[in-house]
């Protein structure tokens, strides 16, 4: 049976509340840390957990950590799962669609001193940089977003041609934010509050487009 995905949007920053976008990379606020942590108690089925994505912000990093801390062995991640753990990826397609500094990622070196078990050397040295597939137009984020549903759906069929036919359903995470989540969605009405959570089925249309379809 092929993973359920599930969309998650980060808890509460502090620009989220201070409504001061020109703070850049904000963390969560302590209201976060709890929405966080209320996610880990809430969570349908967290061992189902295969793989979590995650944006590279830091709002995005510390939801995910505080929130499937159970599933996430950081010291030995585990592979697709395997040995009780979900192997987690920090992928910059997942960032935030604007280029204000409130949406735009912090220097490699200052995420390892913050997320020191975390591997982010997924992330260029100019990974936060919206240029190109991460400017902040239109066209730029639905490119972004096609990007990403590839590499989900690749994802997807890694996890199943290592999954027995016996095997329990399968689920993987994907962290990220508000905006980027309509895209990634194609659902440009999807209002997820903080800490919240949809969950998809990922599909290959004839054409060979990926999509998500709601469940």
């Amino acid at each position: 049976m092929e993973p359920l995905i599930f969309v998650v949007r980060h808890a509460e920053a502090e620009h989220n509340v201070i409504m001061d976008f020109s703070q850049r990379d904000p963390p969560l606020t302590l209201k976060g840390f709890d929405q966080a942590s209320h996610l880990a108690k809430t969570f349908p089925e967290p061992r189902s957990i295969s793989v979590v994505l995650t944006s590279p912000l830091k709002r995005a990093l510390q939801t995910t950590l505080k929130g499937f801390s159970q599933v996430l062995a950081l010291d030995s991640v585990g592979e697709d799962g395997q040995n009780g753990a979900a192997r987690l990826l920090v992928d910059r397609d997942l960032q935030e669609t604007s280029d204000l500094p409130c949406d735009t990622g912090s220097e490699r070196n200052i995420l390892e001193e913050l997320f020191p078990n975390v591997d982010l050397t997924t992330l260029d040295k100019d990974w936060f940089v919206k240029t190109g597939m991460y400017a902040a137009d239109e066209e730029a984020v639905i490119l972004r977003a096609k990007t990403f549903r590839k590499k989900l759906w690749n994802i997807v069929k890694s996890v199943q041609s290592g999954q027995s036919s016996s095997s329990s359903q399968k689920a993987i995470v994907v962290v990220t934010h508000s905006a980027f989540m309509q895209y990634l969605s194609q659902d440009m009405n999807l209002n997820l509050p903080q800490a919240g959570w949809n969950s998809f089925r990922i599909k290959e249309k004839p054409d060979g487009e990926i999509v998500l379809l709601p469940t």
